[in-house]
């Protein structure tokens, strides 16, 4: 993502701070609503948004408020679900927060505990869904971390658009560790590997159904060949190769 070097380098000189300030707000153990002060700090130095004009805690869906929502203008950029630094974060903490961004239209959420951070972005659909593009841990990451100030960076006042956080989620997506395998078990790179095998031994037999199990049942993790994130990841791969081929018989046509 091309990211101004302006942002860029106020992500990556301010998360220096921030890094030393989180870490001890971690060790002091500090409470929720201490914690959203921190962020919001961090979303004002960090992000570069206005602190007492696009940050607020005052933002109400049916009749609760969510802990932070990033507004500018009349545009609600983003909302943040908020947790003491010390909690680990948990899958009904971004329920709730879905919930909340669901009901106002809202397409992407931050989950937080001010160290780690998880961006999320929400599908429109019955029944509503959501997929996790980003998590860092700030604890543990370099500020230069080129990921961190690609999301980092699109957040950002400057950076951020709905066409730039699609696209955002689009790479994070396609090279996402679900994809990466999926692509490691679809029949083109079978195929190549059972060529490179045939290298090392020209009388081997070898079939792609073998490949195909070996990789998935003792080389890759389970989570990546047998989850529902890994389910996503080889319908993305299906449908991007049906669309290669189309494309493909299209351009025959018109070559006739």
């Amino acid at each position: 993502m091309a990211i101004p070097k302006k942002v860029s380098d106020r992500i990556s000189l301010n998360l220096k701070r921030f890094q030393a300030i989180l870490s001890d707000a971690k060790s002091r153990d500090i409470s929720e609503s201490d914690t959203v002060v921190i962020l919001g700090d961090m979303l004002a130095e960090l992000l570069g948004y206005k602190k007492y004009i696009e940050i607020t805690t005052e933002f109400a869906i049916r009749g609760t408020y969510v802990d932070l929502a990033v507004k500018v203008g009349n545009d609600v950029r983003f909302l943040i679900e908020a947790k003491a630094i010390n909690v680990d974060l948990k899958d009904n903490h971004i329920k709730q927060a879905i919930d909340y961004g669901a009901n106002h239209g809202i397409e992407w959420i931050v989950l937080t505990n001010g160290a780690i951070w998880q961006v999320y972005k929400i599908h429109f659909r019955q029944p509503i869904d959501k997929s996790l593009i980003f998590e860092v841990d700030l604890l543990n990451t370099s500020p230069k971390n080129s990921q961190l100030l690609d999301c980092f960076g699109t957040l950002s006042r400057e950076g951020f658009t709905q066409s730039s956080m699609t696209a955002f989620f689009q790479q994070q997506q396609a090279t996402s560790k679900f994809s990466l395998a999926a692509l490691l078990t679809s029949d083109n790179v079978l195929s190549a590997l059972r060529k490179e095998l045939k290298k090392l031994s020209p009388t081997i037999k070898i079939d792609d159904g073998f490949l195909k199990f070996t990789l998935q049942n003792e080389v890759l993790k389970r989570e990546l060949v047998d989850s529902d994130e890994a389910k996503s990841a080889s319908e993305l791969i299906k449908k991007a190769n049906k669309l290669q081929a189309k494309q493909k018989a299209k351009l025959l046509i018109e070559a006739e």
